[in-house]
């Protein structure tokens, strides 16, 4: 079974693109009911597959401009749950990961300013678990996070330009 089909993925990027659109909206631009496009949306987030109806924050607009990324080492034998629960705790980690490679987690922060990052590190590394940090300040973001290409690629779609849902249904 594909995780999801042509219609799926439509119904997804339209609220991608619009995410105000409303269900009986939705059903009109793609020319389904208003019941198979509710019942779609109740699926793929039922399978996992929309994961949230949040609003995206921005952290500059609340006054945090400065991105750094931190890898993080930690005391061996103690495991990641320390350090990540201590991390949860830091409301400027936006993203912690384990990963693979020269150390054992990776973090998105934010700051208010550079000298600022220093409290954000300082709080970090209080807890006894974390014993290194590697911090890699952002200049510029180039690409924010998407999902839409990966929606594309995952329905067969060659480009958004396969997914216009802009215009009414032909009739």
């Amino acid at each position: 079974m594909a995780p999801i089909d042509d219609l799926d993925a439509q119904i997804v990027r339209l609220f991608l693109d619009e995410p105000k659109i409303g269900v009986l909206e939705a059903s009109r631009r793609l020319g389904v009911a208003r019941a198979t496009v509710q019942s779609r949306l109740d699926r793929l987030g039922e399978r996992g597959v929309i994961s949230s109806w949040s609003p995206t924050v921005s952290p500059e607009a609340l006054g945090f401009p400065v991105t750094a990324f931190l890898t993080l080492e930690v005391v061996q034998g103690a495991g990641r749950s320390p350090a990540a629960e201590h991390l949860a705790s830091i409301p400027e980690v936006l993203e912690a990961c384990t990963i693979t490679g020269a150390g054992d987690l990776w973090c998105r922060v934010v700051a208010r300013s550079n000298t600022d990052l220093q409290r954000v590190l300082d709080a970090v590394v209080s807890e006894p678990s974390i014993v290194r940090v590697a911090t890699v300040i952002a200049l510029q973001t180039e690409l924010s996070p998407r999902v839409a290409p990966l929606l594309d690629a995952t329905a067969g779609f060659d480009t958004a330009a396969d997914l216009d849902t802009t215009a009414p249904p032909a009739p």
